[in-house]
C-alpha cells in the first residue's frame, strides 16, 4: 500500500468514514483501465449477466403472507403488499423497482431505498443509487446515511433506509463486485479496446514510411495528411499506394500469434461469469458446449438453486426485517417471492409439477386454477387422492368390492 492509499485508510478510520464503497478509492484496473458501472456495463457479458438476474429476480412476484397454525394466505390488504407487488413510488412499477436494486446488488454489493413514511405508516419507497450513498456507524451505536440528489444533502438514519446488503455480511454494506473484479472487467475492456484498434488499423502490422532526406514542414504534413490517411482503416485494406520521391515503405512484422488476441475474449467471457455465478450458455457463450440437451438444463437448474436462491432469500429477510414490526413477524406476517413465476416459460414442468400436487392430495383443483390465473369451480376446493396403490394382502378384497357394487 502506498502514502496516498494508508493517508485514505487512516482518514477513513480516524472519523469514521467507513464508505461501503471502496471501489471510489481503487478504480484503475491492472490493466490500466478505469472500471466504473458504467464503464463495467459497456462489457457485454457484464450487461449479459447483470441483466439476467436482476431481471430474473425483478419479474417475479413479491407477495406478503399471513401465516396461521394451518394455513397461510396472501394477506393483500396490507400496505407493504401494495408497495412491494404493485408498485414501491409514483414513478415506478414493481418490476422497475426491484430490477434496480437488483442490479445495484450485483455491481455495488448494496442496493438502498428511502423510506417514506406518513404518520409512521410506510406509504412509498425511494431508491438511491449506490454509488452516491456514504455509510457509517455512529458513536451511538446507529448508522448514519448520507447521499445527495439533485443538489440536496440528505441524512437518515438506518430506520428509514432499506439497505439490502450483499455478499460480505458487514453490517456497513455488502462487497463490491466492481471492486474485487475491477481486474477481470479492467482486462476484458482493454482487449475490446485492443480490438477496436486492430480493426480501425484493417489487421495490417504497422510500418514505417523512410525517406532519403529530410523533410521540410509542409513535406511532413502531406506525408501524414495523404499517405497514412490513404493506408489507415479497414476500408483500406489490400488498397495500392502510390509511393514516389525515393519513399519505401518498411513494415514492422508481428508474431502471427499476436493476430489471435481476440481468444482470449473467451476467457473473459468465462471470468466474468465465474464471478457473477452465471453459466456462461446463459449469456449466449456456447462455443464449448451444445445449445440443447440435459447437461444445459441442468446448469440452468443449478443457477437457480444456487445463484438466485440466495440472492432472493437475502432480499427477503432484508425486507422482513426492515420494513415489517416485530408484532407484524410474531402475527405471522411473512414477505416472500412467489418462485413459481420461474415455471411460467416451462408448459410441460408446469404440468408434471401440477399433476404431481394433483395425484398426491398436497393440491386441489382450485389451488392450481388459482395459479392459473382461472377461477375456481364447484367442488374443486376438496384434495384427492388416487386409491390404486394398496397392499398387497388387500387386492382381493378391492376386486371383490368392486365386482359387488356392479351387481
Amino acid at each position: 500500500m502506498g502514502l496516498r492509499d494508508r493517508l485514505k485508510s487512516m482518514i477513513v478510520r480516524r472519523f469514521g468514514l467507513m464508505d461501503a464503497h471502496p471501489e471510489g478509492f481503487h478504480r484503475t484496473s491492472d490493466a490500466g483501465e478505469l472500471v466504473t458501472g458504467q464503464s463495467a456495463l459497456g462489457i457485454s457479458t457484464v450487461w449479459a449477466c447483470t441483466n439476467l438476474i436482476s431481471g430474473t429476480i425483478g419479474s417475479l412476484p413479491l407477495m406478503v403472507y399471513r401465516r396461521s397454525a394451518e394455513t397461510r394466505t396472501a394477506d393483500r390488504s396490507h400496505v407493504i403488499y401494495r408497495l412491494l407487488h404493485d408498485s414501491p413510488n409514483y414513478d415506478q412499477t414493481a418490476l422497475d423497482f426491484w430490477e434496480f436494486m437488483a442490479a445495484s446488488l450485483e455491481l455495488w454489493g448494496n442496493a438502498y431505498a428511502h423510506i417514506m413514511r406518513d404518520n409512521g405508516k410506510i406509504v412509498g419507497l425511494t431508491p438511491v443509487a449506490p454509488d452516491l450513498m456514504g455509510v457509517r456507524r455512529l458513536p451511538t451505536g446507529e448508522i448514519e446515511y448520507r447521499w445527495s440528489d439533485e443538489g440536496k444533502t440528505h441524512r437518515e438514519l438506518d430506520g428509514a433506509v432499506l439497505h439490502i446488503r450483499g455478499f460480505g455480511g458487514s453490517p456497513l454494506g455488502g462487497m463490491s463486485t466492481l471492486q474485487f473484479a475491477r481486474n477481470a472487467f479492467g482486462l476484458a475492456r482493454a482487449v475490446d479496446r485492443a480490438a477496436g484498434e486492430t480493426f480501425k488499423n484493417g489487421m495490417r502490422p504497422s510500418g514505417a514510411l523512410k525517406f532519403e532526406g529530410w523533410l521540410t514542414d509542409e513535406q511532413r504534413a502531406r506525408a501524414k495528411s495523404t499517405l497514412i490517411d490513404d493506408m489507415v482503416g479497414a476500408q483500406n485494406s489490400g488498397r495500392p499506394i502510390v509511393l514516389e520521391g525515393g519513399t519505401n515503405w518498411m513494415p514492422f512484422t508481428i508474431n502471427p500469434d499476436d493476430a489471435q488476441m481476440l481468444e482470449s475474449r473467451r476467457f473473459s467471457v468465462e471470468e466474468i461469469c465465474r464471478f457473477f455465478g452465471v453459466p456462461p450458455h446463459m449469456v449466449g457463450h456456447t462455443e464449448k458446449s451444445t445449445s440443447w440437451g440435459t447437461g444445459l438444463e441442468q446448469q440452468t437448474l443449478a443457477f437457480q438453486k444456487f445463484t438466485l436462491r440466495r440472492r432472493i432469500k437475502r432480499i427477503e429477510q432484508a425486507l422482513m426485517k426492515q420494513l415489517l414490526t416485530p408484532a407484524e413477524r410474531a402475527r405471522g406476517l411473512m414477505i416472500e417471492f412467489n418462485l413459481e413465476g420461474l415455471l411460467r416459460g416451462d408448459s410441460k414442468s408446469r404440468a408434471d409439477f401440477y399433476q404431481s400436487g394433483l395425484q398426491n392430495g398436497w393440491l386441489t383443483i382450485n389451488e392450481v386454477r388459482a395459479l392459473e390465473n382461472k377461477p375456481p369451480v364447484a367442488g374443486g376446493q376438496v384434495p384427492r387422492m388416487q386409491m390404486q396403490n394398496v397392499p398387497i394382502t388387500e387386492a382381493g378384497n378391492q376386486l371383490e368390492s368392486g365386482n359387488d357394487d356392479d351387481a
